[in-house]
């Protein structure tokens, strides 16, 4: 019970630096709806796919944050940095 925790939590946390190391990147707002497009495609793919459906939360867990990213550079009027 306890390695299927630390699993959903290793994804959650590569996803998390993923989105960090993208932010570093500077990228556009097209770029980011892109990426959370991109992602959100994965993770519907991976559900359908019987080795890739141990690893669904990193694409999603991806689109999730950058949507909130997004949301913040909305609501900022501007770029990230």
């Amino acid at each position: 019970m306890l390695q299927r925790q630390l699993q959903s939590g290793w994804g959650m946390t590569v996803a998390a630096l993923a989105v960090a190391l993208l932010t570093c990147l500077e990228l556009s707002f097209e770029q980011w709806r892109l990426l959370v497009t991109a992602g959100l495609l994965m993770t519907i793919i991976m559900l359908y796919h019987k080795r890739l459906r141990h690893f669904v939360l990193l694409p999603s867990c991806i689109a999730f944050a950058s949507g909130l990213l997004l949301i913040i550079m909305r609501l900022s009027g501007g770029s990230i940095a």
